[in-house]
């Protein structure tokens, strides 16, 4: 299937991270390159590093972006090991990082991946297919009590102990193995007046599932610090999320690096020593406009935040 990704608020991300032409960036979800694609096209001496675990991504964003590739270097690992990526390619420093955190549409949209509860496909959700640990295992080894953590967890779904309840139930007949099996479980666990309105009844649980297949809260917490301390002064961490639990890591974190103070409030002077590393530009997450949720309804939930750097 061919790589088909829309890039998701393109140019408030282009605007936030304020390019420079002989500047260093690196967009650490590299996809389809459409982010990557418009960063390079601004480039004169610069350089862009584009990441992604997924070798689909890699193939593709390779093809789209090889009329720059005197300026675009392609590494196939996942963001959170930011650090050696960068040290390997004897880089100090980066002036601005960006980060598109969730599935793609081509990961949706690929059957056989097992990301979406719309079609049917073997339990997998692994983001790198090289991993060993997929949703088969979440949903056929943990314990009632983990799958209820991880579902209401990561899932924010109301109905997560019964939905815990009816897997393990399930599976004791027989291994649940495709998408289509789980996505009848649960819809047999939520009450039926339940499922009449708001999200498809699978939706909460394909999200918690897979953000725990691929651990991907913990490493976005882990490379926020990392990227924030790459940055070159006056440099711009752009981060877009799709779901609450990811905005609210983003948001504390840059709240964290703009205010590390640790002392406590009814002390008259800071004594702990911990200095701001930069600032959050964005108070308010910046939302799609409009005209880009016409053309893409898959951008409704996506929030951009940005902490720049400070001077020196």
């Amino acid at each position: 299937m061919e790589f088909n990704h829309v890039s998701v608020l393109l140019n408030e991300c282009l605007e936030g991270l304020k390019i420079k032409s002989g500047g260093v960036y690196v967009d650490g979800t590299l996809g389809g390159g459409g982010h990557s694609f418009e960063i390079a096209k601004r480039l004169d001496g610069g350089r862009l590093i584009g990441i992604d675990q997924d070798l689909n991504a890699i193939e593709a964003a390779t093809k789209r972006l090889q009329e720059f590739k005197d300026r675009v270097t392609v590494v196939n690992d996942n963001f959170v090991n930011i650090k050696y990526i960068m040290s390997s390619l004897g880089l100090k420093g980066a002036d601005g990082f960006l980060l598109d955190i969730g599935v793609s549409s081509h990961q949706l949209d690929e059957a056989e991946r097992g990301f979406s509860y719309m079609q049917d496909a073997p339990l997998d959700m692994r983001m790198d297919k090289t991993g060993d640990f997929s949703a088969y295992d979440v949903v056929n080894t943990y314990s009632e009590d983990k799958l209820n953590d991880v579902i209401f967890g990561y899932g924010e779904e109301r109905w997560a102990r019964r939905i815990a309840q009816f897997i393990v139930a399930e599976r004791a007949k027989k291994p649940i193995e495709t998408t289509f099996e789980l996505v009848d479980i649960i819809k047999k666990a939520v009450p039926k007046g339940a499922r009449k309105d708001g999200p498809h009844p699978a939706k909460r649980t394909f999200q918690a599932i897979r953000i725990e297949v691929n651990h991907e809260l913990e490493v976005l917490e882990r490379a926020i610090g990392d990227m924030a301390e790459l940055l070159n002064p006056k440099g711009r961490l752009c981060i877009i999320t799709f779901h609450s639990l990811e905005d609210r890591i983003v948001k504390n974190a840059f709240r964290k690096l703009e205010n590390p103070c640790t002392c406590p409030p009814e002390f008259p002077v800071c004594v702990c020593g911990k200095k701001p590393l930069g600032k959050v530009i964005t108070r308010k997450p910046i939302a799609p406009s409009e005209e880009e949720l016409l053309e893409n309804h898959r951008a409704r939930s996506a929030k951009l935040r940005i902490f720049e750097k400070a001077e020196n």
